[in-house]
């Protein structure tokens, strides 16, 4: 991988007020590269660090899925575990048959509280402006926002990506364990990963080192004018779907946990690293979903598996090559900041090896 060459790619987008976070490549022990862009906080002009903390947006529906698995693992759910058996929804929409293994693959059928297919940053803001995010401090505060919503296709039939089915995961995890989803997940994944800055920080927590998550103010034209930070445009806390912060390192001793086996028994391992959804074909490449982590193909082969995220002032992507050994984790404070990086390092690691 061509160090100066990436560096110089970042710093132009940086320049441009289009990136702001860290990027981190790791094969085996070595840091390929290792580098932090713009500004954890704008207003007081506190420079990202790679040890500086991001949020991850829905990279954290791959902790929440692990979580899961960890569950049916102990007995307490399986993966055809029906969703209304478990929680007992009395004023609901959700169909009898929704399992827990369409809900860890998107094709429940289920709507969502906000179509991501719309990839609008400002309608999902506009969401926390409609329903006060300091409202939503529970799991179960987020029914009000789906439950109620008529299915978009019969469970199975067919895939579409669900935020609202990852809140009913973490809601179903809760209920069998009889502990805080947060809580859970705190002692099961990221205290085993090793991950010792990870969390769910609530907005109105003080916690240093901290990145700030930036959105930019447009004139009539769309045009950047400005930037504003994201606290009104998110729930305050975050959710099973979403929402967890951490380290660029904290993410590849995730990865590295989950394919060492270190999380889930052997069994599991082995098929939370393997496709569950159809095939999406896609003119970037077919690529398919599985439990918790995206799978993306080259000739019918598996060139990587992660998950990315994106929220008003969040942007990640982390992810593992496994041909190549190589790990990849990028996190921004700006919106959709980490996709032409991730593309940049993509095009990087496959003609490279």
């Amino acid at each position: 991988m061509n160090r100066e060459k990436l560096d110089q790619y970042i710093r132009g987008l940086t320049q441009q007020g289009e990136f702001s976070g860290v990027v981190l490549v790791k094969q085996g022990e070595e840091d390929l590269f290792a580098n932090a862009y713009g500004y954890a906080s704008m207003k007081w002009k506190i420079v990202n660090t790679i040890d500086t903390i991001f949020p991850h947006a829905s990279v954290t529906k791959m902790f929440t899925a692990v979580a899961a698995l960890q569950v049916v693992e102990e007995g307490m759910l399986s993966l055809e575990s029906k969703v209304q058996n478990i929680l007992k929804l009395n004023v609901s929409n959700i169909p009898s048959n929704v399992t827990l293994h369409h809900l860890l693959t998107h094709t429940s059928g289920i709507a969502d509280y906000f179509d991501e297919y719309d990839d609008d940053v400002d309608g999902y803001a506009e969401l926390w402006n409609r329903n006060p995010n300091y409202a939503f401090k529970n799991l179960s505060d987020f029914l009000a926002l789906f439950a109620g919503k008529d299915p978009l296709f019969n469970a199975g039939n067919d895939f579409r990506y669900c935020n609202a089915g990852y809140v009913l995961i973490g809601l179903m995890i809760e209920k069998a364990t009889g502990i805080d989803y947060f809580e859970y997940v705190k002692r099961n994944v990221f205290i085993r990963a090793g991950m010792e800055k990870a969390g769910f920080i609530p907005f109105d927590a003080v916690r240093d080192n901290v990145a700030e998550g930036h959105q930019p103010i447009k004139n009539k034209e769309g045009r950047a004018v400005g930037w504003k930070k994201n606290v009104y445009s998110l729930p305050v806390r975050g959710s099973s779907d979403g929402g967890a912060y951490s380290t660029a390192r904290d993410l590849v001793r995730f990865l590295r946990s989950l394919r060492e086996g270190q999380l889930l028994s052997g069994e599991l391992t082995t098929r939370i690293l393997q496709p569950q959804g159809p095939i999406q074909e896609d003119p970037n490449g077919d690529w398919a979903y599985g439990y918790g982590l995206a799978f993306l193909f080259d000739k019918g082969e598996v060139v990587r598996y992660g998950h990315g995220g994106d929220d008003p002032g969040v942007s990640a992507k982390v992810f593992y090559y496994p041909g190549y050994d190589i790990d990849v984790v990028i996190l921004g404070n700006q919106s959709h900041c980490a996709d032409p990086v991730a593309e940049k390092i993509h095009q990087m690691i496959v003609s490279d090896g």
